[in-house]
């Protein structure tokens, strides 16, 4: 069961689209917030698996409360939910860790793709938004310059020793690195970040 909490103050939008999932079997929402304090206790409470944020929210904005969610829940998916297609709110979220960004005057068969998609695993953007460097995929977008070095070296099957001598750089430094790599990129494990590389053959 894919459980989803939402986060928006609009009460017609959250009731429309609770009407229009209430018929799918494998996807249930879990409860809603009107600000991103809020959001963060209800996700804190039943860990949901994917989080429908808006950016734009009293107390605590969405960009915010996604770096937070991330950091305590890094299993937990978020898709970005807004009004907004400036690219740098898209580039915000990405940063943060959002996995999806959707917006919220697209159809609700879209907002049920998203959070699929999303909660397999992938990403899922809205063909209305502007992405960063016009790229869906790209991880350049969300992944610092020393992010990126270390990732080519996992997919070559370094270690985090050999990283840590290659680029002279501690060890539990390199794990952090693969820590919040795990995070941006909305993976599951370290397994997961190394098939990720390989598959994707980073060559930045």
């Amino acid at each position: 069961m894919i459980t989803v909490a939402i986060a928006e103050d609009h009460q017609a939008l959250i009731d429309g689209i609770r009407s229009y999932i209430k018929y799918e079997d494998d996807i249930s929402i879990i409860g809603h917030a009107n600000n991103g304090k809020e959001l963060l206790k209800l996700v804190r409470l039943k860990q949901p698996k994917v989080v429908l944020c808006d950016i734009r929210m009293p107390k605590l904005d969405g960009i915010e409360a996604t770096k937070t969610i991330l950091k305590e829940l890094p299993y937990t998916k978020v898709i970005a939910f807004t009004m907004f297609d400036q690219e740098q709110a898209v580039q915000q979220m990405l940063a943060a860790g959002a996995r999806g960004y959707i917006l919220k005057n697209s159809s609700l068969e879209v907002v049920l793709e998203a959070i699929r998609e999303v909660a397999s695993g992938k990403a899922y953007y809205d063909k209305k938004i502007h992405l960063p460097n016009a790229e869906k995929n790209s991880s350049k977008s969300v992944l610092s310059s020393r992010e990126q070095e270390i990732l080519q070296l996992i997919a070559k099957g370094r270690t985090s020793h050999q990283i840590a001598d290659e680029l002279f750089i501690g060890k539990s430094t390199v794990d952090t690195h693969r820590k919040n790599m795990i995070r941006k990129l909305g993976l599951s494990g370290a397994g997961e970040l190394l098939r990720y590389a390989v598959e994707k053959k980073y060559e930045f």
